[in-house]
Formats: C-alpha cells, structure tokens, sequence
C-alpha cells in the first residue's frame, strides 16, 4: 500500500509541472520586425499628434475593419478617425509602449492599451497597417 501512495503522491506532484512546462511561451518579435514597426508607429504617432486624418488612413488596412461603413479613405476619415481617435486617445497612443503577438492566423500584430480600447497595427505583405480597434475587457 505505501508503494501505491508514493506512486499517486507523486503523480500529483508532478502534474502542475507538467502543466507549468508546456504553456505556451509568449512570442517575441525579431529585431528586424521591431526595427520595422518602431518605423511605422513613428509615423503613425507624428500624423496623430499633427491630428492628420489623411496620413492615419493612408497607413490604415481599407476597408477598415471589414466594415463597409468605412470602405475608403474619405469615408474613414469623416467617420472611423473622429470616433476612435479622440483626443485623450491621440495622446495615449504617443505614450504607451506596443506589445507584440501573433493571431490566430500567425500574423504579426502590436497592440497598443488605451482604457477601454485596444489599438491593433498588423504586418501585411505591403508593411504594417492600423487594422483594428477592439474592446479591451
């Protein structure tokens, strides 16, 4: 019987390890996607501090966020960018630091947390995008 107790004890014990060893690890971006994407969000920070519509949606993803609503630029201009990009966001935007991560589709995303919001910039085949503004809970 004391054999089969050390057997379970130590099926127990060892069991949150398990668990512990294999989650996943957060990805990191390489130095060159970084070195990438500082470059972009530069420019993006410059045009929201010059509060400059036109250069956020000439590096925004259009239709924006799939939306028709939004479908071009003039469109996203008089609509998406007095709506998500208020002033108090403006100013988040040029003070937080992005977090990396992939999606579920493995592109490579930065997330910038502003209260209620999560600003998501993507990599596409023609560089990174702002592409999506989301509820942050």
């Amino acid at each position: 019987m004391s054999m089969l107790f050390r057997i379970i004890l130590a099926s127990i014990l060892t069991s949150p390890a398990l668990a512990f060893a294999q989650t996943p690890k957060k990805p990191i971006a390489s130095p060159a996607l970084e070195a990438e994407f500082n470059t972009f969000i530069a420019k993006f920070r410059t045009a929201l501090k010059a509060n400059d519509s036109a250069a956020v949606a000439s590096m925004t993803k259009l239709p924006f966020m799939g939306d028709k609503t939004y479908a071009d630029a003039a469109q996203f201009r008089a609509k998406a960018y007095p709506e998500f990009f208020t002033a108090k966001d403006r100013a988040c935007i040029q003070r937080k630091k992005a977090d990396y991560g992939r999606d579920g589709e493995n592109n490579d995303n930065y997330f910038v947390f502003c209260d209620e919001s999560i600003f998501t910039f993507t990599r596409t085949s023609s560089g990174f995008l702002f592409t999506e503004v989301g509820v942050n809970d």
